[in-house]
């Protein structure tokens, strides 16, 4: 059984800031992890689909979900689905098995009538700048209360097999910018080998 204490320092090391909803997430994937009963991915072998946005608050509950269940954006195993909301889906790979995991309303609904939020966050203080003695509390009581106060933890159900995607190796160098791609996502403009912006260089400032 994995412990999420184990990882709130390192979590909070790669998140940047001490909250709450970063050590949330910790606990929810550790409760996925639990329920399907497997071990925090090296490589690919799980997959997470989170359902948060964008730019909204207690976004950094995905970096509690990637540090503990090893389901990370450079292993290509995590996405969004961009619903604004704070489930999240831990799918077994190799099986297909997976199991919805998402806070309980009523507990961030508290959380959020604490002066952590109502005092600063709301009133668009970054979380690093919040006084030690406001933030603590939260994070205690999120890795301290009985799983079932905060949490609510779907059935496992069985799902299709999703394979792990095959590695690419075979790359190039752009003939335009001289930069490595690889093979897959090259494309061919005015009879050179070129990469996706080289192809279409409007798109450029866009696609950074």
């Amino acid at each position: 059984m994995i412990d999420p204490k184990d990882f709130l320092s390192a979590g909070q090391l790669l998140h940047g800031h001490k909250c709450p909803a970063m050590p949330l997430g910790l606990r929810a994937g550790a409760a996925a992890l639990e329920a399907l009963g497997v071990d925090r991915a090296r490589d690919g072998q799980l997959e997470v689909i989170l359902e948060l946005g964008d730019a909204h608050c207690a976004h950094c509950f995905a970096d509690g979900v990637q540090m503990i269940t090893g389901c990370t954006f450079g292993k290509g195993n995590i996405r969004k689905l961009g619903f604004g909301k704070f489930g999240m889906t831990l799918v077994d790979r190799a099986t297909g098995r997976r199991v919805r995991v998402v806070p309980r309303a009523e507990a961030q609904a508290a959380s959020r009538q604490t002066p952590f939020f109502q005092e600063y966050r709301m009133k668009g203080i970054p979380a690093s700048q919040v006084p030690a003695e406001m933030v603590e509390p939260l994070i205690q009581n999120v890795m301290n209360a009985p799983v079932g106060n905060i949490l609510k933890i779907g059935t496992v159900e069985q799902g299709p097999v999703v394979p792990r995607p095959a590695e690419q190796f075979n790359a190039f160098v752009c003939e335009r910018c001289g930069d490595l791609v690889i093979e897959s996502y090259g494309r061919t403009h005015d009879g050179q080998k070129v990469c996706m912006p080289c192809a279409a260089p409007a798109s450029k400032v866009a696609a950074i």
